[in-house]
């Protein structure tokens, strides 16, 4: 039976999907809660091809189906709403395990991820063109330029737009109504009442316009509260209004909104950051630079770096030359940088090929696909960026380098920082993009391995079988009293439908990998590890019994989906009594999942293990 099969037969027997209050999965099954238990038919469910077994515990239905689950629920979310309005506590409990940064990542990534082809491409296109009007084989008058320039140009300055759409899929907002919203901000009247410089009121209230094309925070605040908004008065108006009343509503409340709140935050931050960076630069040039090159791309991010245009523009027009803008250069590089330095590292083939892409259009001034698309999705290599520029902006604060025009920091508009410094700049942007490179080499972050790209076994003996699996020990994981398999208070693992192997009833929170492989999954909520060894042997460790319930709390993952671990490193650390605390068992099977392809699976006769004692033994 397909995944897509089963699952359409598991919400019909179910009571369809109006009967699902949420829906969570975890390693092995599919867990439900129902609105009315009597519609379920239990009996139906388990005769499917598929599904091992179904048990109810903990007020959930849960549909025990083994290592495919993930497929399954994917499927399910095809052609339900279920994954999107999935309340359940572990649901919730997982989301509030996530750390402010890494929500504001997901949020952001989840945005930006729909764009990011189309922006390296726009990227790449305007620092050719660059190319051609510093060669001069193009110039700024010539119409192919300017048709050019409009196709490489017009996804940044209606990147509102864009972002409009992304963001209410994101926030689950009409993304119309949202595109109709940002349309409002770029209109060309609120553009030409920006440029005027007189006062601009809605309603009495004061209006602090400034330029939205081009800019991102904004719509992504006003999509995300017109999400709340659009929910609200969906519930309390008529069914047979809401479609134009609803956003009516919308257009009249977040537009304005907009424009008074969002806005102005913009502008009063920016102008706030410009004043304190200008008042460390005349206290320490290096200091300065190191805080501006560091702040720089975080500043991008949020759309507040506009506070300190007028202030270098500014310096330009009175000075003939400003010390701000070089210090913002080692920001651009470092973000290349660090693309490059992911490049190397990851193994999956599409990363590498996105993170060489982003470092081309980054090196021509256009970090916003590196970022989103690469080094802030990956954490590690941002940060590694914004150390190496803060290094390099260091270089260049303490040569006191100058900028004598504008323009976006480049390898184009090198010209425009000739002069005072121009050795340090050099220097200063050289060693932000290199130390870049190795820093994120070096620090790693978190690969998404493609399965094809994993680490494969080792070249078999003439022991291996046709499956490509050689004999093999598995080693105890944990300290504590080992039992058998069928005495696990657990049907999906007692019955031995996942495979077969032992338990341990762990004397010490701490879990150790069993055998030298890759680790390939490591569930969200911390419980569950399965790993692939070089021999070709499938382990999953789940610890405890229904502690997916837990939400994450009292787990401590110590390793990383995709990582490749030597037998006998920790794996995660776990509270055991305040798991037990919680009324649930800490026993923990240990299962090899393709048991099939092995001849015997021999338990260790021992009642007690220790971590690294031989504990399964692979015919």
């Amino acid at each position: 039976m397909s995944h897509r099969q089963l699952a359409e037969d598991i919400i019909k027997h179910i009571g369809t999907e109006k009967n699902v209050h949420s829906l969570v999965h975890c390693a092995t099954r599919l867990r439900f809660t129902l609105n009315d238990r009597s519609k379920a038919d239990k009996a139906a469910i388990e005769k499917l091809n598929g599904v091992v077994t179904v048990m109810e515990s903990g007020g959930q239905f849960q549909v025990v189906i083994g290592n495919t689950v993930p497929e399954v629920y994917r499927e399910i979310g095809e052609f339900t709403n279920l994954l999107e309005d999935s309340t359940s506590s572990s649901a919730r409990s997982s989301e509030e395990s996530t750390s402010l940064f890494g929500k504001f990542v997901d949020i952001v990534s989840g945005i930006f991820t729909p764009l990011l082809g189309v922006m390296a491409g726009a990227g790449i296109l305007k620092g050719l063109l660059g190319i051609c009007i510093n060669a001069k084989w193009l110039s700024p008058e010539d119409t192919s330029y300017q048709i050019l320039f409009a196709a490489s140009d017009s996804l940044f300055y209606f990147l509102p737009l864009l972002l409009a759409f992304t963001s209410a899929r994101k926030f689950k907002a009409n993304p119309f109504v949202a595109v109709t919203i940002a349309g409002a901000l770029i209109y060309p009247t609120i553009q030409e009442l920006t440029k005027g410089g007189g006062d601009v009121s809605f309603f009495g209230i004061p209006v602090v316009l400034m330029s939205y094309t081009s800019t991102v925070i904004p719509i992504i605040l006003a999509v995300f509260v017109m999400g709340y908004i659009e929910r609200f008065f969906n519930k309390v108006i008529h069914e047979s209004v809401k479609n134009f009343i609803t956003p009516l509503i919308l257009l009249v409340t977040v537009v304005p909104l907009t424009l008074i709140v969002f806005g102005p935050f913009g502008v009063y931050a920016g102008n706030g950051i410009a004043a304190v960076l200008l008042k460390v630069f005349s206290f320490s040039p290096t200091l300065a630079g190191a805080l501006i090159a560091m702040a720089w791309q975080v500043l991008v991010i949020f759309g507040i770096h506009w506070g300190l245009v007028p202030v270098i523009l500014n310096n330009i027009a009175v000075h003939g030359k400003d010390h701000i803008k070089p210090a913002t250069a080692p920001a651009v590089f470092s973000q290349a940088g660090a693309s490059i330095g992911v490049m190397l590292k990851t193994k999956n083939k599409k990363l590498k090929s996105l993170a060489g892409s982003t470092a081309v259009s980054a090196v021509f001034g256009i970090t916003e696909p590196a970022v989103y698309g690469v080094t802030l999705r990956l954490k590690k290599p941002f940060i590694a960026a914004v150390i190496s520029a803060g290094v390099g902006g260091a270089i260049i604060g303490y040569s006191q380098s100058i900028a004598i025009a504008s323009g976006l920091p480049s390898l184009l508009t090198l010209p425009i920082f000739y002069g005072q410094g121009f050795t340090g700049f050099l220097i200063g942007i050289s060693v932000s993009f290199v130390l870049s490179i190795v820093l994120t080499y070096l620090i790693g972050f978190k690969d998404p391995v493609d399965e094809e790209d994993a680490p494969a076994a080792s070249s078999a003996p003439a022991s291996e079988n046709e499956h490509g699996v050689k004999a093999a020990h598995v080693k105890s994981p944990l300290s504590g009293e080992v039992i058998k398999l069928e005495e696990v208070q657990d049907k999906a693992f007692s019955s031995g439908a996942l495979g077969k192997g032992a338990a341990i009833i762990p004397s010490e929170g701490k879990l150790f990998a069993p055998v030298t492989g890759v680790v390939t999954t490591v569930f969200p909520t911390g419980h569950a590890y399965g790993l692939t060894s070089e021999s070709g042997a499938e382990v999953l460790i789940h610890i405890g019994l229904d502690t997916v319930q837990l939400g994450g709390r009292h787990f401590t993952p110590k390793v990383e989906q995709g990582q490749t671990v030597t037998e006998g490193e920790l794996l995660a650390e776990f509270d055991i009594e305040a798991i037990q605390a919680a009324g649930l068992s800490v026993t923990t099977p240990v299962i090899i999942t393709n048991s099939g392809e092995f001849s015997d699976i021999i338990e260790t006769e021992e009642k007690q293990v220790t971590p690294g004692q031989s504990f399964l033994h692979l015919v």
